[in-house]
């Protein structure tokens, strides 16, 4: 099984540069492309309910994943691209290594899902100081298509049979926030039916 994430996946190219340049101020290096596609340790992906983590900067990426089965069959599930922020500013792609990953136990057939793909909704809720407050929340049509989800990783000959792809986020409701827990979903409004995930983030004792 290979995880990877797809990074700068916004449908908006004009926002999604605005976006670069906004963390190019506070050091964060600019991608080589857009999209940009991360490979990440498969060893990361995880569906334990709490994460150890080192610091106090960093933060969930609520994200439809995307499951290519070994029998050809291709499922979907909300995952977490958690990540260090302070580590980003060096380099996206360590950032993206340090952190586990969450992802849901619950899957639902891609054909199921099909034809409301761009109408599912994702959403995030973080926990600071014993209070859950919204995080995310946009629909999948903010992202890049389905199809050119497809084009892209062919273009960057990866193996889909086997492998877990994160397929990009919805906007922050209101900036990052370092929180003590988090709360992820999906949400198919013709299933009438949501799949999340939930975990607690523990931090390291530093000496």
């Amino acid at each position: 099984m290979e995880l990877y994430c797809i990074g700068y996946a916004g449908r908006d190219k004009e926002k999604t540069l605005e976006h670069i340049e906004e963390l190019s101020k506070i050091g964060v290096p600019e991608p080589k492309s857009i999209p940009e596609l991360y490979h990440i340790n498969n060893h990361l992906l995880t569906t334990k309910k709490s994460l150890k983590v080192i610091g106090g900067e960093t933060s969930a990426e609520v994200e439809v994943v995307l499951i290519f089965e070994e029998d050809g069959r291709i499922s979907v599930t909300v995952g977490s691209d958690h990540t260090d922020r302070s580590l980003e500013t060096v380099s996206i792609h360590k950032s993206k290594q340090i952190c586990e990953k969450p992802i849901a136990e619950k899957k639902w057939k891609l054909n199921d899902v099909m034809d409301e793909w761009e109408d599912l909704r994702l959403y995030a809720e973080v926990k600071r100081n014993g209070k859950w407050v919204k995080y995310q929340e946009g629909a999948v049509s903010a992202i890049i298509p389905f199809e050119e989800i497809k084009e892209f990783l062919n273009e960057h000959d990866v193996e889909s049979k086997g492998a877990v792809v994160f397929c990009g986020t919805v906007p922050l409701v209101q900036g990052f926030i370092y929180g003590d827990a988090y709360k992820c979903g999906i949400e198919s409004k013709t299933r009438n039916e949501s799949i999340e995930l939930e975990y607690e983030i523990e931090r390291l004792k530093e000496y």
